[in-house]
């Protein structure tokens, strides 16, 4: 049986092959010449794999305007976002790079692609509940899922199934950073508060079993579920 991180990385890896026709493949683009030189926009028009990761952490992070072909650009490098985002090596907020997800229309791309795309955030998903402290915060990982895809609930059920020690440890760590402005109850993830995350975060929290929650934290749950 392969572990949660060998999932991954053949996601990761089927991830590039669904895409390949379309990153590897040269194709035309104009961009903003004042931040990028003509080499930068040479080296993005041509072979996704040849572009510097920093390069490619910056069309992770800029602005649509900043291109002629933004969601094409986009898409063909987003097996090189999405690996150096699961492996922490974008530093490029979450929520941003789900937003630009979103801009860039994933969810009407190729078949293939989606399907490639959504085994990944499952994969990385899983690996991030089974591994402490791990390579980041399990909030940055649900955050960029759950606004890509539109929804909490399936994740928050692979979290409620999981019963690793290290998703617990997430979970507290995730309910402290949620309750520390008390902005739960009205907590928005995206770069652009696309999802409106508080209302099931805190009825999921309330559906978990005895024990799950600590009781200080529970408390300030309740209180903002019922206040």
């Amino acid at each position: 049986m392969t572990t949660p991180p060998q999932q991954l990385r053949s996601a990761l890896d089927a991830l590039d092959s669904a895409f390949a026709p379309l990153s590897e493949s040269p194709f035309a683009l104009g961009g903003c010449t004042y931040c990028y030189s003509d080499t930068d926009l040479e080296a993005l028009a041509g072979p996704a794999h040849r572009v510097p990761d920093e390069l490619i952490s910056s069309v992770a992070a800029e602005v649509t305007d900043h291109w002629s072909a933004f969601a094409a650009l986009y898409r063909r490098m987003t097996p090189r976002i999405v690996r150096l985002l699961t492996t922490d090596r974008l530093h490029v907020g979450h929520g941003l790079v789900a937003s630009r997800l979103l801009t860039a229309s994933w969810r009407s791309w190729a078949l293939p692609e989606r399907q490639a795309l959504e085994r990944v955030w499952d994969a990385w998903w899983r690996s991030a509940l089974h591994d402490y402290p791990g390579l980041g915060r399990a909030t940055d990982v649900l955050e960029t899922i759950a606004v890509s895809t539109g929804s909490l609930s399936p994740w928050l059920a692979v979290w409620t199934e999981t019963r690793t020690e290290a998703a617990a440890h997430h979970l507290d760590d995730a309910l402290d950073h949620w309750l520390a402005d008390r902005k739960l109850a009205d907590l928005r993830l995206g770069f652009h508060d696309e999802l409106h995350a508080g209302p099931e975060l805190l009825s999921w929290l309330l559906s978990l079993e005895n024990g799950r929650v600590g009781a200080a934290q529970l408390f300030e749950v309740e209180r903002l579920a019922y206040s």
